[in-house]
């Protein structure tokens, strides 16, 4: 079985590995494909499944796929902007947002709902937070949580809204590591591209690629994975960082999660390795900003 935490100091707990619903919402993916890694992710004992309101039918096949399994596990879903055709960020919107991820994942509760990258200048108007509230009064959603990183995610840790964030957390993205996580210890936190994007299947520069930014940090920290393969090297690095509480592995392969599992359960990363990493980053990466 999974490790299993508990998530900050909300009532949850979940397992220090979860599955990023993203890519099993592309239509490519079949629904085949998609109900037999939500599926087998439950049955390898994930107990977080991670979506949003914008990852395509992702919401959709939770619902068709494994409602009826929703006792199984936590879902945890982000959404607010632009949803029942508003065009701004508004508690109408967040609303609808919330109403229609119940609705698509046969859900009578999200568990920890996200305003998914809300801008700062939004959060200090402070009456999406009150909405949020209203919808955790209401048995609507468990855990009112803000999604991004940077400036607007210091932002939302500080004003105490919030009891989760979900944020970027990698080996060529630690900004929020180190300047956010354990400010408030007593947040849950996701942690999302726990493998950089996998930068390390080009041989040279990906110009254009979602991958692009995370190859070329790789390059100039010159880090060594050792006698790990780099996904297992960069999962273990993310998954026992301090402050994390779950890492979200986005995949429409039940193997590759598996493999995933298999990579965490084999506990964190050396001492030395952690040292490497540490300070190859004061080095040349303490001024890098997170990927957004």
């Amino acid at each position: 079985m999974l490790e299993r935490r508990p998530f900050g100091n909300t009532a949850l707990n979940v397992s220090v590995v979860g599955l990023g619903a993203g890519q099993v919402g592309e239509k490519d993916v079949t629904e085949a494909e998609a109900a037999e890694v939500l599926n087998g992710a439950l049955d390898l004992g994930v107990t977080l499944i991670d979506t949003a309101a914008s990852y395509g039918l992702s919401e959709e096949r939770i619902g068709r796929h494994i409602g009826r399994r929703r006792d199984e596990f936590l879902l945890s879903t982000k959404g607010g902007q632009a949803i029942n055709g508003q065009p701004d960020w508004s508690p109408k919107s967040v609303l609808a947002s919330i109403e229609r991820s119940l609705r698509l994942t046969q859900s009578e509760r999200i568990d920890i709902f996200y305003l998914h990258s809300c801008p700062i200048e939004i959060l200090r108007r402070g009456d999406l937070q009150e909405t949020l509230d209203k919808a955790v009064a209401a048995g609507k959603i468990g855990v009112a949580g803000y999604s991004g990183d940077n400036d607007p995610l210091s932002f939302a840790v500080d004003s105490g809204r919030f009891g989760s964030i979900e944020t970027s957390v990698n080996i060529a993205d630690q900004w929020n590591l180190r300047h956010v996580l354990g400010r408030r210890p007593e947040l849950g936190v996701i942690a999302k591209r726990p493998i950089a994007n996998a930068p390390w299947r080009f041989s040279h520069r990906p110009a254009g690629h979602y991958a692009e930014l995370y190859w070329e940090r790789l390059q100039a920290l010159e880090l060594d994975p050792g006698d790990l393969d780099w996904t297992e090297f960069a999962l273990r690095f993310t998954a026992y960082a301090p402050g994390v509480h779950t890492a979200i592995v986005g995949t429409a392969k039940l193997a590759h999660l598996r493999r995933n599992i298999a990579a965490v359960s084999r506990g964190p990363l050396e001492a030395g390795a952690l040292e490497n990493i540490g300070r190859a980053w004061r080095h040349v990466g303490s001024d890098w900003a997170a990927s957004t």
